[in-house]
């Protein structure tokens, strides 16, 4: 094997991983750092952290192979698509099963530094995980479970930083699962005509021509969600602040989704990383020290 053939091996897994469009690890990012940082009152383990941001990394890495890999039959026949290397030819069926194993083991190696709860957590995200890609044949809500399967982080941080799973950490969950909702749909508005000649479901699909009020309802009650968690989590006005900037992205999002231009919804999903981006600054911010007078 010449260092060309490596060279050109190496660069078709990490398109098979999608490392070239970081933006599913911002939006798995985020709130796993939501979690981190409310468990650990401001100040979470930075071992942990480590290892968290490293399991993003490869579980994000590892679910784009196991989506192409189940979707293989299908991407060849979207144009958005067609070029992956799987759906394309360029990596075989063996080698991405082999990559997303691979993958999987190096996260699982992770997750057994931390505790015994953390590691049985870590099982129900595996299969998670693994599932989500055949969601969308199944019924018309995969986004409802894509959200469970990025926010499993956030129980898992809890478990990892205070070894217990309170009230809050699901309710954290809630508000991953209704964002998740709210960016995947605007992604699916992008491939909605694709979808529905090869039969794919979506909530873009389901909700019709109400897509843009849903959505809106979506975010609403999300932000809603996330006051409540701030005030159980006793959090003060820099963190609101923090609301109050991610209500305006959202109604920039509603904005780029007024006429269903596809590349505009695109945009929109995109927008997300700035909204989650805004919230973890809140709660970085609002949990250091005053400063000493």
């Amino acid at each position: 094997m010449t260092i060309e053939h490596l060279e050109n091996r190496l660069r078709e897994y990490a398109m098979l991983m999608r490392l070239h469009r970081p933006i599913g690890i911002y939006l798995l990012l985020w709130p796993t750092l939501w979690a981190l940082w409310l468990a650990g009152n401001g100040q979470p383990p930075r071992s942990i952290v480590l290892v968290f941001v490293l399991g993003v990394v490869l579980m994000r890495s590892a679910g784009c192979v196991m989506n192409d890999l189940a979707d293989r039959d299908f991407d060849p026949h979207v144009a958005r698509t067609r070029d992956r290397p799987l759906a394309a030819g360029r990596v075989t069926l063996s080698e991405a099963l082999i990559l997303a194993a691979v993958l999987c083991l190096l996260a699982f190696a992770l997750v057994l530094t931390q505790n015994k709860l953390t590691i049985q957590l870590s099982f129900i995200g595996l299969i998670l995980a693994i599932s989500y890609p055949f969601m969308k044949r199944l019924h018309p809500l995969p986004q409802v479970h894509l959200g469970a399967a990025f926010g499993w982080s956030i129980p898992m941080a809890y478990a990892a930083v205070t070894n217990s799973l309170p009230p809050i950490a699901w309710l954290l969950f809630l508000g991953n699962v209704l964002w998740s909702v709210i960016y995947d749909t605007q992604y699916a508005m992008v491939d909605r005509k694709d979808d529905l000649k090869i039969g794919v479901k979506s909530t873009a699909i389901l909700f019709g021509e109400r897509d843009k009020r849903i959505i809106g309802y979506l975010q609403l009650a999300l932000l809603l969600v996330l006051v409540v968690v701030g005030l159980l989590a006793g959090r003060g006005w820099i963190y609101y602040l923090s609301l109050f900037a991610a209500a305006w992205l959202a109604l920039y999002q509603q904005f780029l989704i007024r006429d269903r231009i596809p590349d505009a919804c695109f945009k929109a999903f995109l927008n997300n990383n700035a909204f989650g981006l805004v919230i973890f600054c809140g709660f970085l911010i609002d949990f250091l020290p005053a400063p000493s007078t």
